[in-house]
């Protein structure tokens, strides 16, 4: 049986490949809408139209939430100022960036993971000394094959010149974050986390795929802090509004 679940993955993964490169072989279209990209455009893989769906937009620095102008931090991180100092993300959890998170979480295409850290990793104007990312239990890590957050913090250090390091450890399985409010995420997520390495600097980039409510980035930026380090911040793609307690 895991025999047979290797070939199948194995084959998957030829045939991903496959269709990449034999693409990369014909006039480049976009990804998107299928029209041609002019051969000075900024990305190799999205038209100049298609690159207003994931162009900046007014953000509040602190938690990377809309605002309706850009600001430093907004009224809500005033009154509960989170963990991080910073939120640095690419736009919200729509097409088509929510497409090529999902592709690379459950659609094994690895090479998505360079295209979004080539997204993002321009936007980071004061890079950490040191980035890490989300991790996943072993059980699930085992199921999936890979950790698609430290696959974008790979390639987004790559693009930074930043050193990368596993600094966490999930200890504990829990159940899925999807549908579960900011209190229940929470409770769920409770001594979930250890660090499993020193830290020898003062300011740590922590990369996830979609941050929703912060909950499990803000458990691993209070192991960071309680180790002495000064400054964390938050790398991700997809930063999405947070769900009521009603939800």
């Amino acid at each position: 049986m895991h025999n047979a679940v290797l070939i199948s993955c194995e084959v998957d993964m030829l045939a991903h490949w496959l269709k990449k490169y034999t693409t990369d072989l014909l006039p480049a279209h976009c990804e998107v809408c299928q029209l041609d990209i002019a051969a000075e455009a900024e990305l190799s893989w999205l038209c100049e139209h298609c690159q207003r769906y994931v162009a900046e937009s007014p953000r509040c620095c602190r938690c990377g939430l809309p605002t309706p102008t850009y600001v430093e931090v907004c009224g809500r991180c005033l009154v509960q100022p989170p963990k991080w100092q910073h939120v640095y993300c690419v736009g919200g959890y729509q097409a088509p960036l929510s497409s090529y998170v999902h592709r690379l979480k459950f659609e094994r295409q690895f090479w998505q993971a360079a295209k979004l850290a080539e997204l993002l990793a321009p936007r980071i104007s004061q890079p950490a000394e040191l980035i890490t990312s989300v991790p996943l239990h072993w059980r699930r890590h085992w199921h999936r094959g890979f950790n698609q957050s430290e696959m974008i913090a790979l390639n987004v250090a790559k693009r930074l010149d930043l050193p990368y390091q596993k600094l966490f450890q999930r200890i504990r399985a829990t159940s899925p974050q999807q549908g579960k409010n900011k209190r229940q995420r929470e409770q769920n997520l409770r001594g979930a986390f250890k660090l499993i390495q020193p830290v020898n600097v003062s300011h740590v980039a922590i990369v996830d795929d979609v941050l929703t409510t912060g909950s499990t980035v803000r458990h691993l930026c209070k192991l960071l802090l309680d180790a002495g380090v000064k400054s964390v911040d938050i790398y991700c793609i997809c930063r999405t509004p947070e769900p009521s307690e009603k939800d």
